[in-house]
């Protein structure tokens, strides 16, 4: 058995755990507080260490942009088909979709597997990669979330300038945002981790050692998935990978690549999981929306971390059948045959499982606007 499938036996084995402590973990404070050690000590170290060890090589900046790319031609084709798979458009649900949905885990996913079957070379490509990722859910997520969050909360009567002011005191406020700024200044006058002192180093190091671990036990601890929901999301992830397998199979054709391996890592980095990054975004904006209803709030944290718990081993088995296929898609017309496949499988599935897509989405819309025409004719 090779190294990467044993490392994600591991890695779901860290979910399972976590789903058996259910019974240990009575209520939801309990599960929150893991959730804050997250946020506050082993994300921010992570973030910290992975930027502080950032090595730029010329050659390969373009890779960062083709990521990047990649994550903002998925976040604005998703919300095309999601009404599709009965996520209505203006609920928790369709924004936490949308803030999930494009972003990449590779670290946790396809970084193993690309090591295993391709090589320290390809792995170098792919982390230069993850660059444009981090850009995407580190800082553009962050913004939409926020952007999101007081545009839904503020009364209408508001001008736009009022949201700037809390907005910059978010982003100020909180640990992640702080740990980005101290290591891009310190990037900045070209300080690495091996230039901070041993203790603070090893601290950093330590705590990041946690982030993996806890990640996987909280999505064990909190996931909850309804028979709808696990069709809606399966259904999400599926045509998530037909996309990603749809756009690759274009800029293997435009750009003419015939390398075998090029092509595998182009794929492979594109199904990687979704990151748990822009989870740490609707968190923070769930701690700012505590007296809010369910339905007033902006995400719906149990639906993002659904998406987090399909996502991992959904992924880890297309990545796996990718770098097995051998010269399969070297040939273009291989992987849109797959995307279309997959693409096929995505619409299908909620026809077949009885989820009345359209009536459903039609309906919360109704119901939003009785609510609302109740609403105004109260005041």
């Amino acid at each position: 058995m090779d190294i990467g499938f044993q490392k994600t036996i591991v890695f779901l084995f860290f979910i399972f755990i976590g789903i058996l402590l259910k019974v240990k973990f009575k209520s939801k404070e309990e599960i929150t507080g893991i959730k804050k050690i997250i946020l506050n000590l082993a994300l921010p170290a992570t973030i910290f260490i992975a930027l502080l060890g950032v090595k730029v090589e010329l050659h390969l900046l373009i890779l960062p942009l083709l990521a990047l790319g990649l994550n903002l031609l998925l976040f604005f084709l998703m919300p095309l088909v999601m009404p599709l798979m009965g996520v209505a458009k203006g609920t928790p649900e369709f924004r936490t979709a949308r803030m999930l949905i494009p972003s990449l885990a590779p670290g946790l996913s396809s970084f193993p597997f690309i090591l295993e079957f391709l090589g320290d070379d390809y792995l170098a490509m792919a982390a230069m990669s993850d660059l444009g990722n981090k850009v995407f859910v580190l800082f553009f997520l962050y913004l939409v979330a926020m952007n999101w969050h007081y545009s839904l909360q503020t009364s209408d009567g508001k001008k736009n300038g009022t949201k700037l002011k809390p907005l910059v005191k978010a982003m100020v406020s909180e640990p992640v945002n702080v740990f980005i700024g101290v290591a891009l200044l310190l990037l900045a006058f070209g300080f690495h981790m091996d230039s901070l002192p041993f203790f603070l180093s090893e601290t950093l190091e330590k705590l990041s050692l946690i982030m993996t671990p806890l990640v996987l036990l909280f999505i064990g601890l909190a996931v909850k998935i309804k028979k709808k929901q696990f069709f809606q999301i399966f259904s999400l992830l599926s045509i998530r990978a037909g996309l990603v397998l749809l756009l690759s199979g274009i800029f293997v054709a435009a750009t003419g690549i015939d390398a075998r391996n090029d092509i595998l890592l182009t794929i492979a980095f594109g199904l990687s999981a979704c990151s748990f990054w822009p989870y740490a975004h609707i968190a923070t904006v769930d701690s700012m929306e505590m007296d809010k209803k369910p339905k007033n709030k902006t995400f719906s944290s149990d639906f993002g971390v659904a998406i987090l718990a399909l996502s991992f081993p959904l992924s880890t088995m297309l990545i796996l059948a990718t770098l097995n296929s051998g010269s399969f898609f070297v040939n273009p017309f291989n992987i849109f045959m797959v995307a279309f496949a997959l693409l096929g499988i995505g619409v299908v599935i909620p026809l077949v499982s009885g989820v009345k897509k359209k009536k459903w989405s039609e309906q919360r819309i109704i119901d939003h606007e009785l609510k609302s025409a109740a609403t105004e004719k109260a005041a």
